[in-house]
């Protein structure tokens, strides 16, 4: 843990937001550098067990962080935040919508700088995964529009007790101006989404279902925005897939 903490660096400035603080491993020892700390536990044992052993400056809240209204928390109650960091062990299973949940605080509240979190190596590989390769989808790509992940470090099972079944990956993901800005982001994700369901076929039919919808053809939407029609969308950069989401923003005024 003191590696860990290390990588971190917190400073008596950052409040963080920890996710899943457990018994505690790395509330305590960071609580002891970091400035404010809001640690949010699901297990009602867990939390019940630690709140008695917590320094003046965490504040802990039972329950599901997807739940949680993250903004308002910060809002209310640390109007002097002037840097919010992110810590946590991300389960598997939910690892993929609680840093879509990230992604959102980091867009409504700007003081959201980075995100030190651990993950199974699989979820991590997504995280940075390049063009063309079987890894790279819709997380890679929404996370890649705010943030820039870099992977810290790696462990094995046996570097936990008891040992999982996995191997963990620390991963930062430090938060930017957008890579592009997208007119309409909620169209942006939709064709993210959409064509990645399909990801192995040419663009030009994945994108039918969507062009369609939008009353336009996929051929002349790709002819516009100079993409390759025989691409797979799997091989498309943030940028070109940007032009393209513009491409249907722009067709629908």
């Amino acid at each position: 843990m003191h590696k860990l903490i290390g990588i971190i660096e917190p400073q008596p400035t950052d409040t963080f937001l920890e996710i899943g603080p457990g018994r505690g491993a790395l509330t305590l020892p960071l609580a002891a550098q970091a400035g404010q700390i809001v640690a949010v536990e699901i297990d009602r044992d867990l939390a019940a067990d630690l709140i008695p052993r917590l320094p003046s400056n965490v504040q802990l809240i039972t329950a599901d962080v997807l739940a949680v209204d993250l903004k308002a928390v910060f809002a209310r109650d640390m109007l002097n935040v002037s840097r919010l960091r992110i810590v946590g062990n991300l389960p598997y299973g939910i690892a993929a919508p609680i840093l879509f949940r990230l992604l959102a605080l980091r867009r409504s509240f700007g003081r959201l700088t980075d995100a030190t979190v651990m993950l199974q190596q699989e979820v991590a590989d997504r995280l940075l995964a390049e063009p063309g390769s079987k890894d790279y989808g819709v997380l890679t790509i929404l996370v890649r529009i705010l943030a820039d992940a870099t992977r810290l470090l790696t462990l094995p099972p046996g570097a936990f007790r008891p040992s999982p079944k996995v191997t963990s990956t620390v991963v930062r993901l430090t938060f930017r101006s957008p890579l592009v800005a997208v007119l309409d982001p909620p169209g942006f994700e939709a064709l993210v989404r959409g064509i990645f369901t399909r990801r192995r076929k040419m663009i030009l039919n994945a994108l039918k279902p969507l062009a369609a919808a939008e009353g336009v053809a996929s051929s002349h939407a790709l002819a516009t925005v100079g993409i390759d029609p025989g691409r797979r969308p799997e091989t498309l950069e943030v940028t070109e897939l940007a032009a393209l989401a513009d491409f249907f923003a722009v067709s629908r005024k």
